[in-house]
């Protein structure tokens, strides 16, 4: 507890521990892996020794800090997108990692499969990098995503088409969209979001023009 990581433009990730003085413990030996700047770093919310990180590299890595750091890394995906991996998020009641890259993809990895290099689901709706991802806190299914084209998306991977639905029933407008997708919100430069802690389904976002908290219908 209390443990915190940090990345840097150089490559490396240092894991710095408080101390009993108030002050903290760096420790100088980088884990070793990544070949280009280090672009989000995050914990494991079930392994108290786990984290996962993504690059410039277009690598994720998954790290276990009980090994030495220039052994620590675990898990790769040396491709995980066609470029620069921005974002990651842990998935809280699934083996699921939800990751954002400046292709506009977002793509979900089952680690118990993650050594393959394919992703579980991928999803091609933001035009510009994805800036932020996060799983909701309650339903496993359901992500959210923001990105550089001034959007914020919602998902759900529970949702399908249904095969019996009628012509009557379809909409040719939206032919082309993902099932999964549930919401977007258009307009303004989205830069973060985040789930409420406490009020269920209520996204909160970061902008260029301030702070925008909203809910949908669909979660």
């Amino acid at each position: 507890p209390g443990r915190l990581l940090t990345g840097d433009c150089q490559k490396n990730i240092h894991l710095w521990t408080p101390t009993d003085g108030g002050s903290w413990h760096v420790d100088q030996r980088p884990f070793v892996g990544h070949t280009r700047s280090v672009e989000d770093l995050q914990w494991s919310p079930t392994e108290d020794t786990v984290f996962g990180s993504c690059s410039a590299d277009a690598s994720i890595r998954i790290w276990d800090i009980r090994a030495a750091p220039s052994k620590a890394c675990m898990l790769t995906t040396a491709a995980a997108h066609d470029g620069d991996v921005n974002v990651i998020n842990w998935s809280r009641r699934e083996p699921f990692l939800l990751s954002g890259g400046d292709d506009g993809a977002l793509k979900v990895w089952d680690l118990r499969q993650f050594k393959s290099g394919s992703p579980v689901a991928t999803f091609k709706q933001h035009v510009a990098p994805v800036t932020s991802v996060e799983w909701h806190p309650q339903d496993s299914g359901v992500f959210a995503a923001s990105g550089a084209d001034n959007q914020i998306t919602q998902w759900d991977l529970a949702v399908e088409r249904d095969p019996e639905a009628g012509d009557a029933e379809a909409d040719p407008g939206l032919a082309d969209l993902p099932q999964q997708l549930l919401f977007v919100h258009q307009g303004e430069t989205d830069l973060e979001l985040h789930w409420h802690p406490q009020c269920p389904g209520v996204l909160v976002s970061t902008a260029l023009s301030g702070f925008t908290v909203f809910r949908t219908i669909s979660v």
